[in-house]
């Protein structure tokens, strides 16, 4: 593994990291409106970066099946959506704002289950880092340098407020600052474990590479529907995660054209 995608890999944890630290120079919590707009920006990165760094590389390396290039895509988009939803069914977890767990029961604190929903969301972001890089291991002409440091870029913005999102609702339970730091960063450990897992099985999935994109959007798309944009659309009314979703996207979107 080179410096160039040994780099790639720990740019998007170095966000979470930096995001968590906040806990030690903010207040306990987050004003409802700020949670909001980081919300929406975070699912606007991800959707961009699910179609111009995933699905669109994606289906440009099956250019040669034609009108059919279409098909690795969406098979791998939909397995992605299932082996997400599996795990939101299967792993017991906590999404900010809510009383309410969702997965198996289980015994697990509230703060557990709040990093647990976040460790969740961090998956499929390590699995699109990991397999970008992956395939710029092995020279793949589908995936350039910078395009795959577009997406380390983007997501490390997006994790930048995803990290105070979890370190600050931690210090509000009553964990100290110390451990709702650590635990922050915990969370985001999943990203750089998953993509260099990825990365050294390199030669092993190049034959599947357009699925494995697509299977990281997918997993992706899921985080956005089913947890982000309902947090950002929650009770009262307000238009600022709509706003901030639309600058998270373009902000992604120019970063992958102009990268790349």
């Amino acid at each position: 593994m080179n410096f160039e995608i040994f780099r790639g890999i720990l740019i998007p944890f170095l966000g979470t990291s930096l995001g968590a630290a906040c806990v030690f120079f903010m207040r306990k919590t987050l004003h409802f409106g700020v949670q909001r707009a980081l919300t929406g920006f975070a699912a606007g990165v991800m959707t961009a970066a699910s179609v111009w760094s995933l699905l669109i590389p994606a289906m440009e390396q099956e250019s040669g099946m034609g009108r059919l290039a279409f098909i690795p895509a969406a098979v791998g988009f939909s397995l992605g959506i299932l082996f997400l939803l599996t795990l939101d069914h299967i792993v017991p977890h906590l999404h900010m704002n809510s009383t309410e767990p969702e997965g198996k029961r289980s015994r697990l604190k509230r703060t557990t289950m709040l990093v647990l929903a976040v460790t969740l969301h961090n998956i499929p972001e390590g699995m699109a880092v990991g397999v970008v890089y992956a395939g710029l291991a092995t020279d793949n002409v589908a995936i350039s340098s910078a395009g795959a440091l577009a997406l380390s870029l983007g997501i490390a913005i997006q994790n930048f407020p995803e990290g105070a999102i979890i370190s600050l609702p931690l210090r509000a339970e009553g964990m100290s600052k110390p451990k709702a730091f650590a635990c922050g960063v915990l969370s985001g450990v999943v990203e750089p474990i998953g993509a260099v897992i990825t990365v050294l099985l390199a030669a092993l999935i190049l034959p599947v590479l357009p699925y494995l994109l697509s299977f990281a959007a997918g997993a992706m798309i899921y985080v956005v529907v089913e947890e982000l944009i309902p947090e950002m659309s929650e009770k009262p009314h307000s238009n600022i995660g709509t706003v901030f979703f639309a600058v998270g996207f373009v902000l992604m979107m120019s970063l992958d054209v102009a990268l790349s």
